[in-house]
């Protein structure tokens, strides 16, 4: 399994190949679920609420099945172990998303955070980190987590 993933990966979605070049879509993709992966992972549990909301992210914000979401969430953990910042991933966001999709990013980070109806502090601390990496203005970054509070 994990061979299938990496050579997905590699022939797909690694930095030179074919794709990537003609479809950087892919590793935006990558780069939005390596993100939301980070969230989940972050108070070092993942319970099954957060799986699902995890996967409930990928499949609403990529219009995708439960394989290809499943397929996407498991390069998206491949690729969090293999990485040591946030930086290759948020500068890919910041040049394809605009205002209003970083701030439904965010929107989906706390819905993550919250999935477990508890907020760890270093989900607060991840999903304020990113906010400031992505350019979210602090009154969007709250506005949001008050979206997902109130609509829970």
């Amino acid at each position: 399994m994990m061979q299938k993933i990496r050579q997905f990966f590699d022939s797909h979605l690694a930095p030179g190949s074919n794709d990537m070049s003609h479809n950087p879509e892919h590793a935006l993709k990558l780069a939005v679920a390596v993100l939301l992966f980070e969230v989940a992972e972050s108070d070092y549990q993942q319970l099954p609420e957060e799986k699902a909301a995890l996967l409930s992210a990928v499949k609403e914000t990529f219009s995708l099945c439960d394989a290809e979401s499943n397929e996407l969430l498991a390069l998206a953990e491949a690729e969090h172990a293999d990485s040591t910042d946030y930086f290759q991933f948020t500068s890919l966001i910041n040049q394809n998303y605009s205002a209003e999709q970083k701030v439904e990013l965010i929107e989906k980070l706390w819905q993550i955070a919250f999935s477990d109806q508890q907020l760890h502090h270093y989900e607060e601390h991840v999903i304020r980190r990113l906010a400031e990496l992505l350019y979210v203005p602090h009154s969007a970054f709250m506005a949001a987590k008050h979206r997902v509070l109130n609509a829970g």
